[in-house]
């Protein structure tokens, strides 16, 4: 390379900035470059594309398939937020008052859009993006149409919410419901921040794979709780870069209780479950550490309706629900076999989401169940998650189903639920 080539990057300093790529190709904005005057517009053409030649040379060299940097954590600014598990016992939780802030949300989203920049759906049924929104600088109107949305697209993503932080997220939390606190996962190390669920695996942490089925990793938070939460944030606060794993996927209970046929939604309407807090704290005391309450069992409709949206949905999942009441234990068994394979295997009621620091997924609780993935070591990934308790589950009869909903206004053709016809799948 010439020496006027060097030259001309050690001349002088200006706005030219050159994007390199790491190892696990994100990109990382270097120290600026002085960019040649423009009546040396031949030499700057050769700067360019030397620096395109670099850039693209580092590419190369530097990527490895299946393999991404793992983030040095000396200095972690987030120390205060790794968990602990604190030797305390509270007493039962009571019914406290609930009003969904998503009733006074504007229908077509104003506030909140107002300061968007970009939005768009991952698909019909579920997940939503959005680009430009500060969730640490919302008005109450914004927030209002937040939660509104969340209870129609069941979760809703926000990249980059460095602002965002636990202070912040509890606030928010706390504006649309009493904070749940959990009675046996972790809490952060910083002293009064016992509502704060934390989410963490570090560096040398056991792969736990082999514990759970893939099924029963699918979940609705605490639903064993007699007011299970409704709008529930989680900040990615370290994780694993692009391409490194640890995504987090949600299910559609609304799309979950379409996918079912109109008999079978008849019939578990008239049903209910029991969701049971006994696997966790039995866990909990296995690893020697403190249930913080006694754990419960409650009662829920397998089918709820949607306060705001009028929605009906179902209201399982594998995590937490043993048993329906009221039937033979075969029958029961077969039931929720067959509900473990409807949230697991059908596609579209399903959205993946693929973290990045400070990103934030805020989800209706009610209506959707997530599930982690694994795969994602030897990176640390360490996430906070703050929830706030909803009204009691119940079933409306007068309710109606999303895809109904949805069939009537904007004329969509009738889903046929009719298995017995002979089809080729071609796809």
């Amino acid at each position: 390379m010439s020496r006027r080539f060097f030259d001309l990057f050690a001349r002088k300093r200006s706005a030219l900035s050159v994007v390199r790529y790491n190892s696990n190709m994100a990109p990382s904005l270097e120290e600026p470059y002085p960019m040649p005057t423009s009546k040396d517009a031949s030499t700057k053409d050769v700067v360019l594309n030397k620096i395109s030649s670099l850039t693209k040379l580092s590419f190369l060299d530097q990527y490895i398939p299946g393999r991404t940097v793992v983030e040095d954590h000396e200095n972690y600014e987030h120390d205060d937020l790794k968990p602990t598990f604190p030797d305390v016992h509270w007493p039962p939780l009571e019914e406290v008052p609930y009003h969904d802030k998503a009733h006074l949300g504007d229908p077509k989203f104003r506030n909140l859009l107002s300061a968007a920049t970009e939005i768009f759906d991952y698909n019909p049924k579920i997940g939503t993006e959005i680009h430009g929104v500060n969730l640490s600088k919302l008005t109450d109107a914004q927030k209002d149409d937040l939660a509104r949305l969340i209870a129609i697209r069941g979760v809703v993503f926000f990249r980059q919410q460095d602002d965002f932080d636990i202070e912040a997220q509890r606030k928010l939390g706390q504006y649309y419901g009493s904070l749940h606190k959990h009675a046996t996962t972790s809490v952060p190390s910083r002293p009064g921040l016992e509502d704060v669920h934390v989410v963490y695996s570090g560096e040398g942490s056991k792969d736990q794979r082999a514990m759970f089925t893939p099924t029963f990793l699918w979940h609705s938070d605490v639903t064993y709780e007699l007011q299970p939460p409704s709008y529930t944030s989680l900040k990615l606060l370290s994780g694993p870069p692009r391409g490194g794993g640890g995504d987090t996927l949600w299910a559609s209970q609304y799309a979950a209780y379409d996918a079912l046929s109109p008999y079978m939604q008849k019939y578990l309407e008239s049903l209910s479950a029991l969701h049971s807090a006994d696997i966790q704290a039995e866990g909990s005391r296995a690893a020697g550490r403190t249930v913080r309450r006694d754990p419960v069992t409650t009662k829920h409709p397998l089918i709820r309706t949607h306060p705001v949206t009028k929605w009906k949905s179902l209201f399982y999942n594998p995590g937490f629900v043993t048993k329906i009441v009221g039937v033979p234990k075969a029958e029961s068994d077969a039931i929720l076999g067959y509900l473990n394979e409807v949230i697991s295997t059908t596609q579209e009621l399903h959205v993946r989401f693929q973290w990045q620091k400070n990103d934030v997924a805020f989800w209706d609780n009610r209506i959707c169940n997530h599930s982690a993935s694994y795969g994602f070591a030897p990176h640390r990934r360490h996430a906070v998650r703050v929830a706030s308790q909803a009204e009691r589950p119940y079933y409306d009869p007068s309710g109606v189903s999303q895809e109904e909903e949805m069939q009537g206004l904007y004329g969509l053709p009738k889903v046929n639920k009719d298995g017995s016809a002979q089809s080729n799948y071609n796809d």
